[in-house]
């Protein structure tokens, strides 16, 4: 087993931390996002909190950093996404999601930048989306409906930014083209789960990560404890094949606006 050290203890709560992510360029800034809605810049080298970011109206449950745009996306459980650049921290823009009608603006809200670091993935328990992180404006939206009609639990690129993996809360899995969100297949709860365990409607994706070099393999960790690891058969290969349609609004998508509030 291999020794460890911890190399430093700071901000004890409250407010507790809500998410974390270093710097891309270093690893001395820590990006803190609090309960609190605040984001804590911290500078481990001198001990000190650099500045407080304030855009938020409730907890801090997604940051992500572009080094080709210099920014970082922070989201919030206010389903808002607040666009700041790294070299001031001043705020250029904030975003509400388009969420559906009746729906209040609650629940988690996560992040994660394509491999261009210009297109974002967005992900709400009401949505996919992606966005153009250049202009902080919604290109394309997808809904829970058809095949998958539950509310989504998580979501991730692929190792090659190719493909979008979203999981739902009734135990199904889809897979998405990370382009236009087109559905490429739904992976069922009884392909992952036995037989003794598809029985309950409990057990269902909470956490999902994307294999780092292998595009068509991820794993999920479940409601129940374990954690399974999911690629395609060998004679398959790859998940599903896209289907072009000429209707935009067809096989679950729909290009979209944002609306956008001033700083």
């Amino acid at each position: 087993m291999m020794t460890f050290k911890v190399m430093t203890t700071f901000m004890p709560p409250p407010p507790v931390s809500t998410f974390l992510s270093f710097h891309p360029l270093d690893n001395n800034i820590i990006a803190i996002g609090m309960e609190d809605s605040t984001i804590h810049i911290y500078n481990v080298r001198v001990d000190e909190v650099k500045t407080k970011l304030k855009g938020h109206q409730k907890h801090i449950t997604g940051l992500a950093f572009s080094v080709n745009l210099k920014i970082m996306v922070s989201s919030g459980a206010d389903a808002q996404l607040c666009f700041w650049n790294m070299d001031a921290w001043d705020k250029r823009k904030s975003v509400t999601l388009q969420l559906p009608s009746g729906k209040a603006p609650l629940g988690d809200t996560q992040v994660q930048f394509y491999s261009d670091q210009v297109r974002l993935l967005v992900y709400h328990e009401t949505q996919l989306a992606l966005y153009d992180a250049a202009k902080a404006e919604c290109i394309r939206q997808w809904m829970p409906q058809d095949v998958l009609p539950a509310p989504i639990s998580c979501a991730a690129y692929s190792a090659s930014s190719q493909l979008v993996y979203a999981a739902f809360t009734d135990g199904n899995i889809g897979v998405f083209d990370a382009d236009s969100l087109k559905l490429r297949c739904r992976i069922a709860m009884s392909v992952y789960l036995s037989q003794a365990s598809s029985n309950s409607q409990t057990v269902y994706p909470l956490a999902l990560t994307a294999h780092l070099h292998e595009p068509y393999q991820f794993a999920v960790g479940l409601t129940d404890g374990s954690v399974k690891v999911i690629e395609p058969s060998e004679a398959e290969g790859k998940w599903g094949v896209l289907v072009p349609v000429d209707n935009g609004t067809q096989n679950g998508w729909t290009a979209t606006s944002s609306t956008n509030n001033p700083p």
